[in-house]
């Protein structure tokens, strides 16, 4: 999986969950898989909270990632409850790490201001998934310099970048050979909102970068972005992350989990006494690692898996699989 396989590069993983709903089954999965590749591979875990979608964070789950996430058995090396030497692991609290990005990429004329659809603008906060994406930015605001933003007074705007024709390809952990056309995807996409902050996209570069994270597992919806992520590690000089996109886990309609359907959600699972160690033996042999859902602590497969072995369908959960998770106290 690594691009650079010396012996001198240790593996950075991360976990970065979004406080705007509790953890559900899908994020368990993606995690574990995440944390266990890493902790394979000898590597540290940063945790960090993205929280930039002020509209739809809330406030107790941000209390509760970190319960959640206990609960399940995993743990990090850095994050917001005990520090380290990348804090803060808060992305509302490195806002200034952002401007100074954007500064950048302004200075080098790679994005424009943009005064279209305020709904778009508002939605760049959170990660996109194939199904926000809409048809290709025409280019309505592409004439404009970076310099112009001072004419525009008080009118609100936000920061696009100007993406280039040609094929953004890299070697994907779990999908293989992969490549995006980021100008026929969404074609040029919004980094900040002017006066409120980063978009998803630039703010999760800036911090894999400062975090010295390597590698980076999440799901497979955010494959689209990588394409996009890499023109801004190029951009901003900065050396991408090797990626891994992991098939989702859907409900029986071929739908994502969303944050809304409580019945999924770990919190709730937790109250209903569910067994943490039955709940991860039954997700590692979702992911095709095991024949049977014997229960585990994650610490209990280090070691013993691989992204080669994973299977590549979706996950599809169902009520009779939750039904079947054993109930106990570990």
């Amino acid at each position: 999986m690594r691009s650079d396989d010396s012996p001198s590069r240790r593996t950075i993983g991360r976990l970065a969950p979004s406080p705007t709903g509790g953890l559900h089954l899908g994020h368990a999965r993606t995690f574990l898989i995440a944390w266990l590749v890493a902790r394979s591979e000898r590597g540290r875990m940063i945790l960090r909270i993205e929280d930039l979608d002020s509209t739809r964070v809330r406030d107790e789950a941000r209390r509760g990632i970190l319960d959640d996430l206990r609960w399940l058995g995993l743990d990090w090396d850095e994050g917001p409850d005990i520090g380290g030497d990348q804090g803060p692991y808060v992305q509302s609290e490195r806002l200034e790490r952002y401007a100074a990005a954007l500064d950048r990429l302004r200075a080098d004329e790679r994005v424009y201001p943009c005064t279209c659809t305020r709904a778009e603008i508002a939605r760049a906060a959170s990660a996109p998934h194939p199904e926000d994406e809409g048809p290709s930015y025409p280019g309505t605001c592409s004439g404009r310099s970076a310099g112009e933003a001072r004419l525009l007074g008080d009118r609100s705007f936000a920061w696009r970048f100007r993406v280039p024709e040609g094929l953004l390809a890299w070697d994907d952990a779990v999908l293989g050979p992969s490549s995006g056309h980021p100008r026929q995807i969404g074609g040029d996409f919004l980094v900040a909102r002017n006066g409120v902050g980063p978009s998803y996209q630039l703010a999760v570069v800036v911090d894999d970068a400062a975090m010295g994270i390597n590698q980076v597992i999440r799901g497979d919806d955010l494959a689209t972005s990588t394409p996009r992520q890499l023109l801004l590690y190029q951009s901003l000089g900065l050396q991408p992350p090797d990626f891994g996109h992991v098939p989702l886990a859907v409900d029986p309609g071929g739908r994502r989990l969303a944050k809304r359907d409580e019945s999924l959600k770990l919190g709730a699972l937790r109250e209903l006494g569910v067994d943490p160690r039955g709940l991860v033996g039954a997700l590692i042999q979702t992911c095709g690692w095991s024949d049977g859902a014997q229960p585990a602590w994650p610490r209990e497969w280090i070691g013993r898996v691989d992204l080669v072995r994973l299977r590549r369908q979706p996950w599809v959960v169902t009520p009779e699989w939750i039904e079947a998770l054993p109930h106990g106290r570990p």
